[in-house]
């Protein structure tokens, strides 16, 4: 091998067909490696010479060079080579460049095989590290909007048409679950990512006496990996981390889902701060939700990165095969979609604003209170379905009528069931409706107030200062609260 073209060597003549090369090279997307490939190259040089396979003084040498090149490349004063394939030569094509001989005894005990299995696993590691902290940057977000509307009640939905009262606080916790597991599921795939594949060599391990564990230490792993074979030849910590993605990216849909029908004119529930709105191009009325309609857009691109991987992978027998380069781009953009789409919902959340009159209005409209009819009948006795049965016949007498089943007076709900008594009507007001829901996990709001604070100390946030309770939670005509 010349050292710096490739990794052929003298068993080829002549180079690679131009195509051949162009679909050969992975420096485009790789170089996301390079500080991986440093550092692990560092480690690995450091190995060597405590176990005596390499000089002081050329491990000294091979540290300082592979330091320079890094900065160098990453500053732009040395230009990436595609003929070099990939980062992992052309740091090592520069190093010799720079230090000779020296560095031609870096790849002492190492394949590019375990090298990249290596690299990808730290890139993961503090790719996957930097999502965790966004999500929890999202969740806090979340928080604090909750805390801010614990008195703000809105509709619950089920299949997109009204059903019972909650509190807005309750709906944002829901969300707060979501990417709570989230954060949840790309820890269990960082846990397993976190095993060193160094010193496994192309496939077989090497006859150098290798302290593995001491390399894997130095690097953050947790392990070394217990099988050669394996170490080089899956992704599976990948595509774990991209389910992870693509779950996550689901939830944040569903989010950017819900704020694109908050914000239109039909619901009017809420607004985005221009931040994250932008207008039309013909007509100047218009502020678009772009940026939770790309969030949604992109779910497509996470999950379809996921399917790009295990297809790959799939058919693919031991240990490492050229395929396994087809796993870094989807890898890479599922990590990075999904980590901008967080940061990008954090901020819209953040500067959401709630028309909480509108919100008032909407509970007060639709007859949403229906089951607590129900619910007081069978607090006199009568069975769930008999009940349920009268509830449903009143709300068709209310729709005929035109008026909401609280303007039913006590003499037309007698007639409907004779068990019906003056008190009845305080079961309708929406908030005794979902303060009388006190059980965990419920939209009572001692639940809602004890959930958030004790959320609040998990994530570090300030205690919320619990609002007094409001007796009238509707605020007047256009007013609207952040």
């Amino acid at each position: 091998m010349s050292g710096t073209k490739g990794a052929r060597g003298r068993r080829f003549e002549g180079g690679l067909d131009a195509l051949a090369q162009r679909m050969n090279a992975s420096v485009d997307f790789d170089r996301r490696l390079l500080d991986a490939d440093v550092a692990g190259s560092r480690a690995h040089a450091r190995g060597l010479a405590r176990q005596g396979l390499l000089s002081a003084d050329d491990a000294a040498a091979i540290d300082r060079g592979l330091g320079e090149v890094r900065d160098a490349l990453a500053a732009g004063e040395l230009a990436w080579d595609p003929a070099l394939e990939d980062v992992h030569m052309n740091v090592e094509a520069r190093l010799i460049e720079r230090i000779g001989d020296a560095g031609r005894r870096l790849h002492t005990g190492r394949s590019r095989n375990d090298q990249v299995a290596t690299d990808l696993r730290l890139w993961a590691r503090a790719a996957g590290e930097a999502l965790v902290a966004r999500l929890g940057e999202l969740r806090a977000a979340l928080v604090h909007k909750a805390a801010a509307h614990v008195d703000t009640l809105m509709p619950g939905y089920t299949h997109l048409q009204r059903a019972q009262p909650v509190r807005a606080a309750h709906h944002f916790l829901a969300y707060q679950e979501m990417f709570e597991r989230d954060q949840g599921r790309v820890r269990d795939a960082l846990a397993r990512a976190d095993v060193s594949p160094l010193g496994s060599g192309a496939l077989a391990g090497t006859t150098f006496p290798l302290a593995r564990e001491g390399v894997a230490a130095e690097l953050g792993f947790a392990a070394v990996s217990r099988n050669s074979l394996d170490a080089v030849g899956d992704r599976d910590f990948a595509i774990e981390l991209v389910a992870a993605c693509a779950l996550c990216q689901v939830h944040l849909s569903r989010l950017a889902e819900e704020l694109v029908l908050w914000c239109s004119q039909e619901a009017g529930f809420a607004r985005l701060s221009d931040r994250w709105c932008s207008g039309s191009s013909l007509m100047p009325q218009k502020k678009n939700p772009d940026l939770a309609e790309l969030v949604r857009g992109k779910t497509g691109r996470v999950v379809g990165a996921w399917v790009t991987l295990v297809t790959v992978v799939k058919g693919l027998p031991l240990a490492y095969n050229k395929d396994l380069q087809e796993t870094q781009e989807p890898l890479y953009d599922a990590v990075e979609t999904a980590t901008a789409s967080v940061e990008v919902m954090a901020g819209m959340v953040a500067d959401l604003t709630l028309d909480t009159a509108r919100l008032a209005r909407a509970v007060g409209e639709g007859h949403l209170v229906a089951t607590e009819l129900a619910d007081y009948l069978v607090s006199k006795g009568v069975a769930f379905r008999d009940a349920h049965d009268t509830a449903g016949h009143l709300v068709r007498i209310a729709i005929e009528r035109g008026v909401e089943l609280a303007a039913l007076s006590l003499d037309e709900l007698r007639a409907a069931d004779p068990r019906f008594d003056a008190d009845v009507h305080g079961w309708l007001d929406p908030a005794t409706a979902v303060d009388r829901r006190d059980l965990p996990g419920a939209p009572a709001r001692p639940r809602v107030v004890a959930e958030l604070a004790r959320l609040s100390a998990e994530l570090g946030l300030a205690a919320p200062a619990a609002p007094a309770p409001s007796p009238a939670l509707a605020t007047p005509d256009g007013a609207s609260d952040r």
